[in-house]
């Protein structure tokens, strides 16, 4: 014999729930995504103006002068801007690895969506079900 019906409704129902549970975590995911795209173009932006920026202030002849003028600070302004420099261009790195995965997460996300419905479809229509009724 087969199992009772109510344990087959409590299997499909917390089936449901598991599926509903996902799908609200991937669409979180998917509001984050926009967080740290924005997060990533800051990075290929700003990142290069505050090379820039410094490489500039290095270069620039007043900059020699207080070097000489100022020993402690001059020391320490060249140890900041080379450290400027550093993680400028970790966080140019940064940016277009997160850049990638992001887009990468975009296109898995859109085949998601659309094998999704697909699928509810499908099932829609083998049981003679209404779309509406599902969600």
């Amino acid at each position: 014999m087969g199992k009772p019906r109510s344990e087959k409704r409590d299997m499909t129902t917390s089936s449901t729930d598991i599926l509903s549970l996902v799908d609200g975590f991937i669409e979180q995911i998917s509001k984050i995504r926009t967080v740290l795209k924005g997060v990533s173009i800051s990075a290929l932006i700003l990142a290069p103006i505050a090379i820039a920026l410094s490489i500039f202030l290095l270069t620039h002849p007043s900059f020699f002068t207080i070097l000489e003028n100022e020993d402690e600070f001059g020391l320490a302004l060249i140890i900041l801007l080379g450290l400027v420099i550093a993680i400028s261009s970790i966080w140019i790195f940064a940016g277009l690895r997160q850049y990638r995965m992001v887009s990468t997460w975009n296109k898995r996300y859109d085949n998601y969506i659309i094998d999704k419905e697909e699928i509810h479809r499908a099932i829609a229509s083998e049981f003679g079900l209404s779309e509406d009724s599902e969600d």
